[in-house]
């Protein structure tokens, strides 16, 4: 029987239930699709265009920019309204520059996408526009599973077929009674190999990484008013002070 293929990311965008628009503002992350030479005329070739991602609050360089004979063609602010947001950003504390020449096929996809229509207006261009920015994401988020930037994180843990089928599990189901044993197995690994090789990659113990996803949705549910009691249950912990002792510490 064929083994179905790991879907990597829809449990990770359910927790970060994200909204994309049209803006070159910088309160939130952002994504900056750049070009080479003006950004006047028809749409450049791929390999003239980048992807700039810049972390909430950071504005892009306009002058860096200019100075590298480069300007901006789209820009998309991205928010993160499910409780998996916080942890999520932690992945993007320094500007990124994808050139989309050696991008994951999926990002370079939508980007060929959005500049053809560009080209010329047609039928239900505006909605697909306002759609573009949210499989933008979609596209960046598949490039970076399959290119991970850094030598740990969430992304190389994703990229692990085996670390990864653990964090698919503890994003899809935070509240199921996780134990090391568990995850291992869902791993196929031992318990030693497995807690090892997850420390070494995501950074943080298996425990620690379920402890803070859940705290994270925790935190999200009680500021939307939700009470103790339902929030415990759906988190995964004991009761309501169990949860209100565990968010005592972390805040």
């Amino acid at each position: 029987m064929t083994e179905l293929r790991l879907d990597r990311l829809s449990a990770l965008l359910e927790g970060l239930a994200p909204r994309v628009w049209s803006s070159s503002g910088s309160r939130e992350l952002t994504l900056h699709i750049v070009r080479s030479g003006s950004a006047e005329g028809a749409p450049p070739a791929l390999a003239a265009l980048m992807l700039w991602v810049n972390p909430p609050g950071q504005a892009l360089d306009a002058m860096a920019v200019q100075a590298r004979g480069l300007s901006v063609w789209m820009s998309f602010e991205v928010a993160f309204d499910g409780p998996v947001g916080p942890l999520f950003l932690d992945e993007f504390k320094q500007p990124l520059e994808i050139g989309l020449a050696q991008a994951d096929p999926s990002l370079v996809q939508i980007v060929h996408l959005m500049a053809s229509e560009m080209q010329t207006r047609r039928c239900g261009q505006p909605l697909l526009m306002n759609r573009a920015g949210d499989i933008l994401l979609i596209g960046l988020l598949r490039h970076l599973v399959s290119a991970p930037q850094g030598a740990f994180g969430l992304f190389n843990g994703l990229a692990d077929p085996r670390i990864a089928r653990t964090l698919v599990a503890m994003h899809a189901a935070p509240a199921s009674p996780w134990t090391l044993t568990t995850l291992a197995q869902a791993a196929g690994m031992s318990r030693t190999s497995f807690a090892n090789h997850f420390k070494a990659v995501m950074r943080v113990p298996p425990g620690k990484y379920l402890e803070n996803l859940r705290l994270a949705m925790a935190h999200r549910m009680v500021a939307t008013g939700m009470g103790l009691k339902r929030v415990a249950r759906e988190t995964g912990y004991a009761g309501p002070s169990t949860l209100s002792r565990a968010m005592h510490r972390s805040a």
